[in-house]
């Protein structure tokens, strides 16, 4: 997968990080953004404006790993009585807002043919889901899944070479996901990295717009 410069929003969380420095020790010039780091916020249209239109591109490879299971303080929703107006507002705009918020710079920032990656979840899947609950953050990942749907659609028109597709990164260790350890395998953060990549990489231009796990099947809807 050629990505001589690479691009990671959310690079201060474990995966992001795992992302970034992956692509780093693979000799790839990458750009970092995140909340902590550079005061990104990827709610406020300010904000991403403003970082994400001061960057000059092209970018080979655009990695989009934001994303919380709840708001700060609070769990995912295990009934419908649960569910809070405020709570789950949160959680939709933080999932599925503000990635769409970034969508809208991948045209301008990605290379010709290059690749762009968002992270998802695979509780986000309205086929594969079993056992309900987590209503929220099932709900924002459907839609996030929907809008990635959408802009492959869209930037496929300018170039069909290009990919963009949502990822699912597996379980991974952490502290996102600390409190729910033991229910599936776990797989560290620089494991999953090294998977997305894979994945990423032998991806073609005609899977542009689906969804896949972090061992490249797909996922339904």
């Amino acid at each position: 997968m050629p990505s001589d410069r690479a691009l990671v929003i959310g690079a201060s969380g474990g995966i992001g990080a795992a992302l970034a420095s992956e692509l780093e020790a693979r000799g790839q010039a990458v750009t970092r953004l995140s909340r902590r780091d550079d005061g990104f916020d990827a709610v406020d249209p300010a904000s991403v404006e403003r970082h994400l239109g001061a960057l000059q591109g092209p970018f080979d490879l655009i990695l989009v790993a934001i994303g919380i299971l709840a708001p700060e303080g609070q769990g995912p929703e295990k009934s419908l009585d649960a569910i809070e107006a405020d709570h789950m507002a949160r959680v939709m705009a933080v999932n599925a807002i503000g990635p769409a918020l970034i969508l809208r710079h991948v045209p301008r920032l990605l290379a010709p043919g290059g690749r762009a990656g968002v992270l998802s979840a695979r509780v986000g899947s309205i086929g594969d889901n079993r056992i309900g609950g987590w209503h929220s953050y099932r709900a924002s990942k459907a839609a996030l899944n929907q809008i990635v749907h959408g802009a492959a659609i869209e930037l496929a028109r300018q170039d069909r070479d290009a990919i963009l597709v949502a990822l699912h990164p597996g379980t991974v260790e952490t502290d996102f996901t600390a409190r729910y350890a033991g229910r599936h395998r776990m797989v560290s953060a620089e494991e999953a990295a090294r998977n997305l990549l894979q994945v990423l990489g032998n991806l073609d231009p005609a899977q542009s717009g689906d969804f896949y796990d972090w061992r490249g099947e797909e996922v339904p809807w």
